[in-house]
């Protein structure tokens, strides 16, 4: 029987709110709803006038749409200087040009990368640079194009230089009652997964801090360290049912889950019921076999025929697919195309890995979605 089951995720948000513990983490994979979780509980914290402005609010939040308020000009014209453009309408950055955020993002961000940067406020801008060795002379260079990965580590900084001001009661964020982190590590590697979770726990738990926080993720590893930092931490696994969504208590691995997933995408298959959040689901599988059997890449466990070009199709169908805005609010029906890649993907990743069938005759698997 689960913990607890709420037909909407609005309950779920009421009963986090309504708990005393200090820090909650909680484990999903993509698709279950994770960063409508999130926004639901931002809102819920919010007090508007007649007119729909905010008067109140009580969380400051990290998920997709934090990131998605840096994106970057990449001077298409000359080619010369590229950028890291910052929203600057969004109330996230209020007040921050007096808060000399340089010297707060810099000491964090070189935790993890030799980056250098500054920041323009006349023009709400980020400028990276770094020194390379150039014919026996160290040259600096500016305007450069950062990684993925070292993107996502600079806007996470950017965030933990906010929470530090917010755990220091400062005073433009002396409103922030809630910490709430929705996967801060996409496109890191374990190493930097397990920095960041450290660095994040020892943040959070700086003596005198009252600010309570939740912190949910998809990344095994990340919750893994998370759970050994926070010994005290509630720890739930969440996942979706025909009457809403089953939060059930968990331990630091997760793990077992991977077989009711199959069940799921099994029982999905046969009923025609695939959605486009499926895919979500079958990457977390495919990582998840990858990792087990010493593979570096998820396609590595993808079953071909013939040559690696088929390998190749499937691997950026389930890339591009993984990544869409379906997954963050309302499923969508996948195209009649996409549910026979899904199917020949699923088969003979089965085919491949041997379960006990047992485990899904009829009357083993539960009705999920």
């Amino acid at each position: 029987m689960p913990d607890y089951e709420f037909s909407r995720l609005e309950d779920f948000v009421a009963h986090l709110r309504g708990q005393s513990r200090m820090v909650h983490l909680l484990f999903a994979y993509n698709g279950i709803g994770k960063t409508r979780l999130s926004m639901d509980f931002r809102q819920a914290g919010k007090k508007l006038d007649e007119d729909g402005e905010v008067l109140e609010r009580d969380t400051l939040y990290f998920n997709a749409f934090t990131e998605d308020l840096f994106y970057w000009d990449n001077d298409l014209n000359n080619d010369i200087e590229r950028t890291l453009q910052i929203n600057e309408k969004s109330k996230f950055f209020k007040g921050l040009p007096e808060l000399e955020m340089e010297n707060r993002i810099r000491p964090l961000l070189r935790r993890y990368t030799d980056l250098d940067f500054r920041i323009d406020y006349s023009k709400w801008l980020v400028i990276f640079s770094r020194e390379e060795r150039v014919n026996d002379k160290t040259v600096k260079k500016e305007y450069i194009k950062i990684s993925r990965g070292e993107e996502r580590l600079f806007i996470w900084c950017f965030f933990l230089a906010i929470v530090q001001l917010a755990i220091d009661k400062q005073e433009s964020y002396i409103w922030v009652k809630y910490i709430y982190i929705d996967d801060p590590i996409s496109s890191l590697d374990d190493n930097n997964a397990i920095s960041v979770a450290h660095h994040l726990a020892q943040m959070i738990k700086t003596d005198g801090n009252d600010i309570k926080s939740i912190i949910s993720t998809h990344h095994a590893l990340f919750f893994n360290v998370l759970c050994n930092e926070f010994n005290s931490a509630k720890k739930f696994f969440l996942k979706k049912s025909t009457n809403g969504y089953i939060l059930k208590t968990t331990t630091d691995s997760p793990f077992i889950y991977h077989v009711q997933l199959i069940r799921d995408l099994k029982k999905a298959i046969e009923d025609d019921r695939l959605y486009t959040y499926h895919f979500n689901i079958l990457r977390t599988i495919l990582e998840k076999s990858a990792n087990f059997h010493g593979f570096t890449k998820f396609s590595d466990c993808m079953e071909i025929e013939g040559d690696d070009e088929e390998r190749t199709l499937h691997a950026r169908l389930i890339n591009i697919l993984n990544h869409g805005a379906y997954s963050l609010f309302e499923p969508v029906e996948m195209i009649e195309e996409n549910k026979e890649y899904f199917r020949h993907i699923f088969n003979k990743y089965l085919s491949n890995y041997k379960f006990n069938e047992v485990l899904f005759e009829k009357e083993n698997i539960e009705p999920l979605v």
